[in-house]
């Protein structure tokens, strides 16, 4: 077996089209769209270039067969907010041989600790933690956009290797419709704020979609900024986030609570693009842009995929959670003919017990459970899990 860096286009296509071959006959995969991979690795669109740098390899067997491929980076910006400077591996694939995924592991090691790092997490991505991070070890069902999906014999491949657990994180699923209700401690206590006329819960209309992202930052940063790992954003972070989405955004999906006229609380989802994605094998041209367009206005999309919940801390123990939900259902989900059937919860972190409690009073049950792990290189040093958010 030897190693080649991905330095050229060759071995960029072979990188990306290791996967697809790799997975060909597995029902549940979706190949992600190649640009999204690529994004990933390019100085030019992944801003993370600037504090840190990445590495690719692909893995070939005697026969030139691409068997394996794998990413390292290191971001100087977080690499040493941790007891020990911890760089990162991903966008891991392999066969079923441990020699050839240790080879992988061992390339990623070696270049980390030729840059000062002493510990590695994996799989990660070179970016934001909702995007491919973590491997899949429970609830092998489709994936949703660009969270990873692999094949069960990777969890004894990364665990014979020395990772520990550094984190779980849980992806919840509720049915939308009536069938799945709630317990009436639950509408009680969302009954105290939809009772009281200071509240007012609904989603954006699509006139107000312009100025959305200024309630989007309002909310965040006064629910998020200040929890481990979770910085403040700009207006002009909320704002491209809010451009970003709207092209896919359906309105219906974004709700807020206002008290006196204020955000204090949202819940923000969107239509799970994999629905669509999954039909246009990798490829963003012009017939698949056609494709998608054609299958988003025809309501192909059948599940909600929610990206980001949060209530301000002076309207936390007060019902707004419940507010929300019970309003959302009843005056949307719970219509005839919402096109939305299920809604799946990506990334609740189970050092996160308080969110999990919300999304667990609200019905959601955990469907896919994936698992960050960390590679401490010097295994005479205490393994430490996250720390729990209290």
């Amino acid at each position: 077996m030897r190693l080649l860096e991905v330095k050229d286009k060759p071995t960029e296509k072979e990188f990306i089209l290791m996967a697809a071959k790799l997975y060909k006959n597995e029902k549940n995969w979706i190949r992600p769209l190649d640009k999204d991979i690529k994004a990933v690795f390019d100085p030019a669109k992944n801003k993370n270039f600037k504090n840190g740098e990445a590495i690719r390899w692909i893995l070939k067997d005697d026969s030139n067969q691409t068997i394996g491929r794998i990413a390292a980076f290191v971001n100087n910006k977080t690499a040493n907010s941790y007891d020990q400077p911890t760089g990162g591996m991903g966008f891991f694939e392999c066969i079923n041989d441990q020699k050839a995924a240790f080879m992988l592991f061992d390339a990623c090691k070696d270049w980390l600790k030729e840059r000062g790092m002493e510990a590695m997490d994996g799989p990660i991505n070179f970016g934001d933690r909702n995007n491919w991070w973590g491997l899949l070890v429970d609830g092998f069902t489709e994936p949703n956009y660009q969270m990873p999906y692999n094949f069960k014999y990777y969890q004894e491949l990364v665990e014979a290797y020395g990772f520990g657990v550094f984190f779980k994180q849980y992806t919840y699923q509720r049915p939308m419709g009536s069938e799945v209700d709630f317990s009436p401690r639950f509408y009680e206590k969302a009954q105290s704020t939809l009772n009281n006329p200071d509240y007012e819960f609904r989603h954006i209309t699509k006139k107000e979609y312009a100025k959305g992202h200024e309630y989007f930052h309002e909310v965040y940063n006064k629910a998020w900024a200040g929890h481990s790992g979770v910085k403040p954003m700009s207006m002009q972070q909320a704002k491209a986030t809010f451009k970003m989405l709207k092209p896919v955004a359906d309105v219906r999906l974004i709700w807020f609570a206002f008290y006196k006229g204020d955000p204090v609380a949202f819940f923000i989802s969107i239509p799970e693009l994999n629905q669509l994605y999954k039909h246009l094998n990798g490829q963003w041209n012009l017939l698949s842009k056609l494709k998608f367009l054609y299958l988003l206005k025809t309501g192909a999309c059948k599940k909600g995929l929610g990206i980001v919940f949060g209530v301000v801390p002076d309207h936390q123990k007060k019902g707004v959670e419940g507010g929300l939900v019970v309003s959302y259902v009843k005056n949307l989900a719970w219509k005839k003919g919402f096109q939305y059937r299920d809604i799946e919860m990506n990334w609740i972190g189970d050092f996160n017990p308080k969110m999990m409690s919300v999304v667990e009073q609200i019905g959601g049950k955990i469907l896919k459970t994936h698992i960050t792990y960390r590679k401490l290189f010097d295994e005479t040093k205490v393994f430490e899990r996250a720390p729990i958010i209290t």
